[in-house]
């Protein structure tokens, strides 16, 4: 596909980047000189130096001969002033990137009113992300398949766990539990989980269950399954607004510490039943009289990454609570994650998957549709969510007898709303939705798995 990029950013940077490794024509715009070189020169790709929301820039660009145009600047106005520009000079499939809160409830209304493919709001769905997380604390990730049917939870073994020393196979019989194992992080070494794996302490396990089925697992090996009752949350950013919206539905007790006193007037404003603290995060004393060491979540949504993580160290270091860090740099996740910080979110992640999926549904496939794609290992494995049509080679057939690929797992099948967890006798139907775990880049059909 020919996509246009407007956005040189961190959101930016790592879809050119993605978005090029799966053979996309890329072109990327930017009105700072420094960064349209860096990302052209890394990827290869064209680079314009330029405003995005001119038709001049645009025409530069070859917008009319676009499939794809996203526009990812930090200014929500400028997203859509950049699409509405591209809707009549190319008329190609057109993305824009939404993080204002106040904009938040008229999304649909501008997708629909402005033509506009999809709407993308990266701090909202970073927020569902901890949110999610906060009502399952004991998860390190967790992501949602086929409408919420489906979760993948991620979550690391304790010193101790009865897990250690067990096969997978042996776990599935001995607690009878209905979840998949689909994948095992030990040190830098990621596997796609097969019956006779043993688990080790400190493994961190990819499961894939229905919620119900997960919250019964868990309390099968001693693991906490009740939401937060009170949170702690630093800065005062739209992902911290977006959280404490969701957070006050939830019921969950909420105190948010903000540097900006002007920002905290406004905050204050917003809620009645979160409470506003003014001052500074990094101050110790500060957080401890708050009741750090007695909070329950502690989540660390300040602008800068060092700052994040020195502060989810420390919370880390008087208080047994859940600990959430928002990260948006990858260039040191092996690094950080020999930190265990818990859970980490990296919000321009999130927003990198949910256009790849556009982007890959968008090719044409002959048996399926992409519907959802996810980075469990970053780098390293993910999982896509397929609708299989009619015509896939791997309907009706016994999944027993079908030939995969290496390091391919089907976590799941979906039909007519009923979760299966697939064993050698399951069969896929046209129409089913289809989980599928691979260490594969870029499946865009179900029928790359097949050998």
């Amino acid at each position: 596909m020919n996509i246009v990029i407007v956005g040189c950013g961190k959101v930016g940077a790592t879809l050119a980047e993605q978005l090029n490794e799966e053979n996309n024509n890329i072109t990327v715009i930017d009105t700072d000189a420094k960064k349209v070189r860096e990302i052209a020169e890394k990827n290869d790709i064209m680079g314009i130096i330029g405003n995005g929301a001119t038709y001049a820039v645009q025409t530069e660009a070859d917008v009319k001969n676009a499939d794809l145009f996203i526009a990812v600047t930090g200014s929500d106005e400028l997203n859509l002033l950049c699409c509405m520009i591209a809707k009549k000079a190319g008329d190609c499939k057109t993305i824009a990137r939404i993080k204002n809160p106040q904009y938040s409830s008229d999304a649909a209304y501008l997708q629909d009113e402005l033509g506009l493919a999809m709407v993308i709001n990266t701090e909202q769905a970073a927020a569902s992300e901890i949110a999610r997380i906060l009502r399952f604390p004991s998860a390190i990730k967790i992501d949602t398949f086929a409408k919420g049917r489906v979760e993948l939870v991620k979550f690391r073994l304790p010193d101790g766990s009865p897990l250690v020393g067990m096969a997978v196979k042996d776990m599935i019989i001995q607690l009878k539990a209905d979840v998949l194992v689909c994948t095992v992080e030990r040190g830098s070494d990621a596997f796609i989980a097969k019956g006779d794996f043993v688990f080790e302490e400190r493994d961190v396990i990819s499961i894939i269950a229905s919620h119900r089925n997960a919250n019964d697992f868990f309390k099968k090996i001693g693991y906490r399954t009740n939401s937060v009752k009170r949170a702690m949350v630093v800065g005062g950013g739209e992902i911290s607004q977006y959280l404490c919206d969701i957070l006050s539905r939830y019921g969950i007790e909420v105190k948010l510490v903000e540097k900006n006193e002007a920002k905290c007037h406004g905050l204050a404003s917003r809620w009645t039943d979160v409470k506003i603290i003014n001052g500074d995060p990094a101050d110790k004393s500060l957080l401890l009289e708050e009741g750090l060491a007695a909070t329950e979540a502690f989540v660390a949504l300040e602008n800068i990454d060092e700052e994040n993580i020195l502060l989810s160290l420390y919370a880390k270091s008087v208080s047994n609570c859940k600990i959430i860090t928002k990260i948006n740099r990858i260039d040191f996740d092996e690094v950080v994650s020999k930190l265990e910080l818990d859970s980490i979110v990296k919000p321009k992640g999130i927003t990198a998957d949910v256009i790849l999926s556009y982007v890959r549904s968008q090719k044409k496939a002959i048996g399926s549709n992409v519907e959802a794609i996810s980075s469990i290992i970053p780098g390293k494995v993910e999982v896509a969510e397929f609708i299989v049509n009619d015509g896939s080679p791997i309907l009706d057939t016994k999944l027993s007898q079908l030939h995969f690929r290496e390091d391919v797992l089907i976590a799941a099948i979906i039909r007519n709303k009923n979760v299966i967890l697939p064993r050698g006798n399951a069969t896929v139907s046209a129409g089913d939705s289809v989980i599928v775990v691979s260490k594969i880049p870029a499946l865009h059909d179900i029928s790359d798995i097949l050998a």
